[in-house]
């Protein structure tokens, strides 16, 4: 006689870093612990990426400072960096446009008593280079996973406003 097993769905339990920090909000947590690993996945990604364009010395800051300045073709200012960037600590940024200057990629030019900060021709090939092993590497491994690009957007507005709710309730924290 053969018994036949009844399988009965288990649980998920959440997969998070810090369950103790609350039991109201657990999705929170998850949510939290999907940050973390997929912020240090895109830091790592976008070393590899900047490596493999000739630029092996360039951290996560650096690249993101140097796509920053060759959006749209337009100089920038390195307060509208930071704000775009959302990086609180403006010394960063300053340290990343020092770096990125002596390598040739990006170029400040004072006007009165504000520099703003364009691409060099070999910024903006570096940031081509980027693109094209993007498309390569990111892009045609992202279309084999089958997530809908209306997902993905849907996803980067959430991240967009996770952003207000963190900022906020740091400022609350700071006032503590």
């Amino acid at each position: 006689m053969s018994e036949e097993r009844q399988t009965v769905p288990l649980k998920r339990n959440p997969i998070v870093s810090s369950e103790h920090l609350s039991h109201k909000a657990q999705e929170l947590s998850e949510f939290e612990f999907g940050l973390i690993i997929s912020s240090n996945a895109f830091n790592r990604w976008m070393v590899r990426c900047m490596t493999a364009t000739g630029y092996p010395e360039l951290g996560a800051l650096d690249v993101l400072v140097l796509h920053s300045v060759n959006h749209r073709a337009r100089a920038k200012r390195q307060g509208d960096i930071c704000l775009v960037l959302n990086v609180e600590d403006t010394h960063t940024v300053a340290y990343a446009l020092r770096k990125l200057s002596k390598l040739g990629l990006v170029v400040g030019e004072k006007h009165g008593k504000e520099t703003l900060f364009s691409t060099t021709e070999q910024g903006h090939d570096a940031c081509n280079r980027y693109a094209e092993i993007r498309e390569s590497c990111l892009i045609e491994s992202l279309d084999s996973m089958g997530i809908e690009r209306s997902e993905i957007s849907r996803l980067a507005s959430i991240l967009r406003a996770m952003s207000g709710l963190y900022d906020q309730a740091a400022r609350a924290a700071a006032s503590l």
